[in-house]
């Protein structure tokens, strides 16, 4: 048995025999960005990181804290060598998290994507509302979207860059 793609344990078949529990985030590097709600800026950064955030039944606070870290010491800025060696909090830039259950689209059957592994949004918003929380224990600053409402997403992206994180258990997967 081995690892496949973040899909869960492979089996010798060469199928998933489920698909794992994680919270997860897509992370991209952004040079501005922001997000409306009926014609209405609700959060706003010149500079830094776009989290696109999502959360699952069995997601814990844990994972959401363990998002955060990841997503705070991700090292995806230049240094003035041009490597790729800052994170978020060395250049002083700021987080943008964005709810997005739709990051739990299954779409391996038929043409309409199905939701039900997306978090409900009680819990879903707890843990969204968490990762921010963490960010800013870190020293990042943060804005947000409006929770359940229709956002429009505004970002010029930095590269691109664009990172996946997840977790399980608490811990990045």
């Amino acid at each position: 048995m081995t690892a496949g793609r973040g899909l869960g344990p492979i089996h010798h078949t060469g199928e998933p025999s489920s698909i794992m529990a994680e919270m997860r985030a897509v992370v991209q590097r952004v040079s501005s960005a922001r997000v409306e709600v009926d014609g209405e800026t609700v959060g706003e950064i010149a500079g830094g990181l776009l989290a696109l955030v999502g959360a699952t039944h069995e997601d814990t606070p844990e994972d959401a804290r363990a998002l955060a870290r990841k997503i705070a010491g991700l090292r995806i800025f230049s240094d003035s060598d041009g490597k790729m060696n800052l994170s978020v909090a060395d250049t002083g830039g700021a987080a943008l998290v964005v709810s997005q259950f739709t990051l739990y689209g299954d779409v391996r059957k038929g043409r309409r994507p199905s939701f039900v592994r997306a978090a409900r949004p009680e819990p879903a918003q707890r843990l969204v509302d968490e990762v921010a929380a963490e960010l800013r224990g870190r020293g990042v600053p943060v804005a947000t979207g409006r929770f359940g409402a229709m956002m429009e997403v505004f970002i010029t992206n930095d590269g691109p860059v664009t990172i996946l994180v997840e977790t399980s258990d608490g811990r990045i997967v």
